[in-house]
């Protein structure tokens, strides 16, 4: 993990905020990746999540706030569960739709992206937050019709603040900041 700190502060940062999944959901997803999601990139393991919110290319010098927004809007997050309920494609992302049992990763959505949107280093988007995690990105939609993973009902093993470094292959993604969704943690 990279020190928020060792990030210049004339640099921009392509940013975004996203709760992580625990390893046994990391497990599951590989598999049922392999074995059923075809015509496309298969996300890697190491980038799945479920996006909080994107903020695209930010000043580093904005990124102590951004992370104490994350801090505060999880502080106060109560018990953050996920099951999941549809297959989705767009354009260019296959997706497993995430019913968000509590209530609590909407409300902790809406808390993080009006603070941000305070802060005006974020402009909330028109559409309503959707739980999800991006499985697969292709040029050509394949109109895949997998069954879903049988994850059962998991729990995000926190929230993250991730650098975003685009290349050739597909982004990378770099954990910069771990927060924790316990109140007080």
């Amino acid at each position: 993990m990279t020190p928020a700190g060792s990030v210049g502060g004339d640099d921009r940062l392509r940013l975004f905020l996203a709760l992580q999944l625990p390893l046994a959901t990391l497990d599951v997803l590989e598999r049922w990746g392999v074995e059923h999601l075809r015509g496309g990139r298969v996300v890697p393991r190491e980038h799945l999540h479920v996006t909080l919110a994107f903020l695209g290319s930010r000043p580093a010098t904005e990124l102590d706030v951004i992370i104490e927004a994350l801090r505060e809007a999880a502080s106060c997050a109560g018990r953050i569960a996920f099951e999941p309920v549809a297959w989705r494609e767009t354009r260019s992302v296959g997706m497993v739709a995430l019913r968000d049992l509590t209530g609590e990763a909407a409300a902790l959505a809406a808390r993080l992206h009006g603070r941000l949107a305070e802060l005006r280093v974020y402009r909330p988007e028109s559409r309503a937050w959707l739980a999800h995690v991006t499985v697969l990105r292709f040029r050509e939609r394949p109109r895949l019709d997998p069954p879903l993973p049988e994850t059962g009902t998991f729990v995000p093993s926190g929230a993250a603040a991730y650098l975003s470094r685009l290349h050739p292959s597909g982004a990378r993604y770099e954990v910069l900041e771990r927060v924790s969704l316990t109140a007080g943690g």
